[in-house]
């Protein structure tokens, strides 16, 4: 069999397709479980911290407060229950910003997804 002039070589048509793959194929990094497992157990420490810190921050002004003026339960009480709800607040932040970190990098996969189409 004799090569047609008009068609060009198998060879140079497989190399061409193997440089298309090539260009369009995306490597993407394997994440591996333990990444990620402790990513959360951080997050998880963080939270804890953000909640007793505040606890004891309320616990710390509300004694004070209660030598100050030698009312002892009021003050105590009274911030220990602000520095729960400072706590708190502060865990609900630390959770959205997670959430939006996480947000961001799923639609980051998502778009090199769809680009590698």
């Amino acid at each position: 069999m004799t090569p047609n002039p008009d068609q060009p070589d198998p060879s140079e048509r497989l190399k061409a397709l193997e440089r298309k793959l090539a260009a369009r194929k995306v490597i993407q990094p394997i994440k591996s479980h333990s990444e990620s497992h402790h990513g959360q157990a951080q997050l998880a420490w963080r939270m804890v911290i953000e909640l007793v810190a505040g606890l004891g921050i309320g616990f710390g002004i509300g004694y004070s407060l209660d030598l100050f003026f030698e009312t002892m339960p009021i003050f105590l009480v009274l911030f220990i229950f602000f520095g729960f709800a400072a706590g708190v607040n502060t865990m609900m932040r630390s959770a959205k910003e997670m959430q939006a970190k996480q947000q961001a990098e799923q639609s980051a996969d998502d778009e090199g997804e769809t680009r590698g189409d």
